[in-house]
């Protein structure tokens, strides 16, 4: 998916999502002011920081649809990429700072205080879940939106939580309920987050993308009539949804050049392999060694 389109796909969904989260901070920390709530005040500015993390998102995508530069030859396409891995560590972080707060909380349990801290985490529920969906359809294909999601879909899970303890409570008088259950979400959202850390980790060090299947490509071009053999072969993430590729390719001596022969790799390598940007050099059995398929890295005479 080219980056202006993408841009343009999701303009609406993160405008309305951030504009929505942000009507439910300042709601929620005016709430907290009124109720005299230090939790409902620190829930507002963990709210605030995945406001962030789609304003960091989007302003991933956005410049990854500017055109490449002399200095940046593919841009700011790998800016999709630091913004998922930023987004798993901001993701991390809230999750740390609720665990802290549970295990405080496991010593010295208190109660939630009163019906308007279950209310507002209600609506804090069908927000942030609204909000998630927006973005559940593109989190599959792309790791920089999968960021987006799983922020809002762990705000979800953290406000639904709040809602089952704090009913409890109020029906069992049992106070451990409440860290019990924020530990317990912790672990699930934890487990479910922990891909997109990794995911994120691999494309910042341009691993293979997930789902590049690199033994059937070295197949492909190995298997190809006039190749007799393959070097060099890299492939890599030029952003979260976009795969580059190099590859020397060595024919046969007696080969006569084939019509298109380039276009047609390239086409197989993007149709079959979702390989957007292949490079190929041509290479012949009678010409001198290519310096990068030599063990001392310099023509042999």
């Amino acid at each position: 998916m080219s980056g202006n389109h993408q841009i343009k796909n999701y303009n609406r969904a993160f405008t309305f999502g951030i504009l929505l989260n942000i009507a439910f901070v300042i709601i929620e920390a005016a709430y907290g002011v009124i109720s005299g709530s230090m939790s409902l005040i620190a829930d507002a500015g963990h709210n605030l920081s995945d406001v962030l993390g789609l304003l960091l998102a989007w302003g991933a995508i956005w410049l990854a649809s500017k055109k490449a530069t002399e200095q940046r030859t593919y841009g700011f396409r790998k800016g999709t990429v630091l913004a998922s891995l930023g987004s798993a560590l901001l993701l991390l972080f809230s999750l740390g700072a609720i665990t802290w707060e549970a295990i405080g909380r496991l010593s010295e349990p208190q109660p939630v205080q009163g019906i308007t801290i279950i209310v507002v985490a209600a609506i804090g529920v069908v927000i942030n879940t609204i909000t998630a969906l927006l973005f559940i359809s593109g989190q599959k294909d792309d790791l920089n939106i999968k960021g987006a999601f799983l922020h809002m879909a762990a705000d979800a899970g953290v406000s639904l939580g709040v809602v089952i303890a704090g009913i409890l409570i109020m029906q069992t008088g049992w106070l451990l309920v409440d860290p019990v259950t924020s530990l317990i979400i912790v672990v699930i959202i934890f487990l479910g987050s922990w891909s997109l850390l990794r995911d994120s980790l691999n494309l910042a060090l341009d691993a293979v993308p997930e789902g590049i299947d690199m033994p059937a490509i070295t197949s492909y071009l190995s298997g190809l009539e006039p190749v007799v053999q393959i070097h060099d072969l890299h492939v890599w993430p030029i952003s979260t949804t976009e795969v580059a590729l190099t590859v020397h390719l060595i024919l046969d001596n007696d080969h006569k050049p084939q019509k298109n022969l380039l276009f047609q790799i390239q086409q197989k390598l993007h149709d079959d392999f979702n390989i957007e940007h292949a490079t190929i050099q041509i290479e012949t059995q009678n010409e001198e060694n290519c310096r990068l398929n030599s063990e001392e890295g310099a023509p042999k005479k």
